[in-house]
């Protein structure tokens, strides 16, 4: 029976039996903290996913309702509409013992949990799940993980779009559909754990301005200050450490809560105190002055040089030109941008791996990998100027993803590899999208394998590797086409940002096995110049899951996947890279959890453009996975897979984040 046929009884589907509330908000803007819900619906559905209730109301939020070319819900419809308040214990008692479900289900959630707090309510959800998560798990072959696409393929019919109510009614059938094609992989739902309302993401953040200026260096004997200077306060001071803060920033100064190689001067009234921040200052030889001097060192700024596309602010414009410093270097030549893909909208690059970050001291390096393919003969990086770039490697494998079970930790690495250097993908879970299945010594035992002979996938062993021999896999005329597959160190070129919109916001979703027993964080650190942090809260996280002016998030959707969103259009011009990486929380190491798969495309449900499975870690506790950086006026993205044996902390540190032990 095909999917879009299947049946809304769930009674027969026992591991997948839950009481359901499904949600939907349209809401005046992105942001939670911010924002307001202008609708909302509710449908309950019994573990039989028959119907059992249903609620939904426009809200009257007090401001400006947003974009209203996308919900339709203007001031004069919104107003006379209750207050959030008004109806939210009602919400909350449909919600009450029942998983929420959502389409991008943190979305939802999080609105719902800042409206619950506005309200003086708890918000009476345990669990969730996110149907986006839970298809990209099954991989249906569509053109993207859209409610709209979605529902189309799994035969629901859609009548209005982004109407809350009819939005739901839809997800319900989405779920169904989607619960079904779960249980036929028998893969586990992607349920996630709810924080408490006093989380600390509830609460407002104060805005914080990136500084415009370019880092000059550190601060010389006698020398004036001069904007763009790395400023750090540590201990005591007379002057309000706010005060002192927001002076710094007016003249144009980038003030720090850490101190690193790259900080120029320390402000300290006891130079030789014992804090972390006077330690580090005199282990890296910067600069330190006392409160007084900084004081008299801000009545003469000097001028620095803006970083590009930066907007000066008028209070931070000195009072008198002087020569500005050189910029810096480029570390290497810009090669010519190459042509876009045209049916992809992203173009691979051939360059040399990057040179592995330094680690904080007494750090070990990752061990030996596979090597990203060489550059072309003769040195090159890349074709020379002018020359078409090939839009995807070509091999036997090409368009085909395939699941290596069993074997030991290095023949796992290498079959992986071996995939890659065919064309294809390989994948770390079971899923629709699974072409073909390679089982090493051991991989007999495998409990998915009974699930794969029932799906009559090909089956291979460790030989069928050296020279493959590939059929149609069944329903692959209809499969949208595969992203692009990037070995370690290969890098694409990112479509150009087109202003604010969806399709800016660049998305890299991280996932690994699902039998994984351990937590693993993803974290994302948003760099200037220096490979520094401009301020603590550029680095995201579970515990801070935005930065302040929202261009980076963190969105968490099941607990073996989590994704990092970035705004490419806003973000400051003295962001210069993204780094994403992953932290295993306690003992184990990724060799115990083995290849960790990374996606990356526009929006959170816009089919993959880019993939890579980053492989070969052995005793490593954190890994950088990717980065996304500038390069002239274009981005662009890096598969990195370099991992260390020191822990988040330490990484943290390393990119100028004052982490407390």
């Amino acid at each position: 029976m095909s999917l879009a046929s299947a049946p809304s009884d769930l009674s027969d589907l026992r591991d997948y039996a839950f009481e359901w509330a499904l949600v939907d908000v349209e809401t005046s803007g992105l942001v939670p903290r911010r924002d307001r819900v202008l609708s909302v619906a509710v449908v309950t559905l019994g573990p039989d996913g028959e119907q059992t209730g249903e609620f939904s109301t426009l809200l009257d939020p007090g401001c400006d309702p947003g974009p209203v070319h996308v919900h339709g819900l203007t001031a004069e419809r919104l107003r006379g509409a209750p207050a959030f308040d008004q109806v939210a214990e009602r919400i909350g008692a449909l919600l009450e013992g029942r998983v929420l479900v959502a389409h991008n289900a943190q979305f939802d959630y999080d609105f719902l949990a800042h409206e619950f707090a506005r309200a003086g309510l708890r918000l009476p959800v345990d669990r969730r799940l996110c149907t986006l998560a839970l298809n990209r798990r099954v991989d249906p072959p569509t053109d993207d993980l859209k409610l709209g696409t979605l529902a189309a393929h799994y035969g629901v019919p859609q009548l209005k779009a982004h109407d809350a109510l009819d939005d739901t009614r839809v997800l319900a059938g989405v779920l169904r559909a989607s619960l079904r094609a779960a249980a036929g992989l028998d893969l586990p739902l992607p349920l996630v754990a709810c924080p408490p309302r006093q989380d600390p993401r509830f609460a407002p953040k104060p805005p914080k301005t990136p500084c415009a200026f370019r880092n000059p260096g550190r601060l010389t004997p006698g020398g004036p200050l001069v904007q763009g200077m790395k400023i750090a306060v540590t201990g005591e001071t007379g002057t309000a450490r706010a005060d002192l803060v927001l002076r710094g920033v007016a003249a144009g100064l980038n003030m720090m809560g850490s101190v690193s190689r790259h900080t120029s001067a320390l402000v300290a009234n006891e130079p030789s105190g014992g804090s972390a921040k006077a330690r580090r200052a005199r282990a890296e030889g910067v600069p330190v002055i006392d409160e007084s001097a900084f004081l008299r060192l801000l009545g003469d700024v000097r001028p620095g040089t803006p970083h590009e596309g930066a907007a000066i602010p008028e209070t931070a414009r000195p009072p008198h030109p002087v020569p500005a410093p050189e910029p810096a270097r480029p570390p290497h030549p810009v090669p010519p941008t190459p042509a876009a893909v045209p049916d992809r909208g992203l173009a691979p690059v051939r360059e040399p791996a990057p040179a592995p970050e330094p680690a904080p001291p007494s750090s070990p390096a990752l061990p030996a990998v596979p090597a990203p393919r060489e550059p072309d003969a003769g040195g090159a990086a890349g074709p020379k100027p002018g020359a078409k770039r090939s839009a995807k490697p070509r091999g036997p494998l090409t368009g085909r993803r395939v699941l290596v079970l069993g074997g030991t930790h290095p023949d796992a690495v290498a079959a992986r590899t071996r995939v890659v250097e065919l064309g294809g993908a390989a994948a770390i879970n079971l899923s629709a999208g699974v072409t073909d299945v390679v089982v090493l010594d051991g991989g007999h035992g495998d409990r998915r394998l009974a699930r794969i002979t029932e799906l009559l996938l090909p089956v291979h062993d460790a030989a069928w590797l050296v020279a493959p021999v590939v059929t149609q896999a069944s329903g692959a005329e209809g499969r949208r086409a595969a992203a692009h597959v990037l070995p370690r160190g290969g890098v694409v070129d990112l479509p150009l940002p087109r202003g604010r919109g969806p399709a800016d916001r660049w998305t890299v979703t991280a996932s690994w096995a699902q039998q994984t027993a351990c937590e693993i964080d993803v974290v994302a650190f948003v760099l200037d110049e220096d490979e520094q942090v401009s301020f603590d809260e550029d680095f995201v996280f579970y515990g801070a899951p935005e930065n302040p002016g929202g261009t980076v998030r963190l969105l968490s959707d099941g607990p073996t996947e989590q994704t990092v969103s970035v705004d490419l259009a806003t973000l400051p011009p003295s962001a210069r890279k993204v780094v994403v990486a992953a932290a295993i929380d306690g003992s184990p190491a990724f060799g115990d959890v083995g290849a960790l798969h990374i996606v990356s495309g526009p929006g959170t449900s816009a089919a993959a453009l880019a993939q890579a499975t980053l492989d070969a870690a052995t005793t490593e506790r954190t890994m950088l996975l990717a980065e996304i950086y500038r390069r002239g006026e274009s981005w662009r993205l890096r598969a990195v897979g370099q991992g260390y044996d020191h822990g988040l902390g330490a990484l943290a540190r390393g990119y100028g984040v004052d982490v407390t032990d």
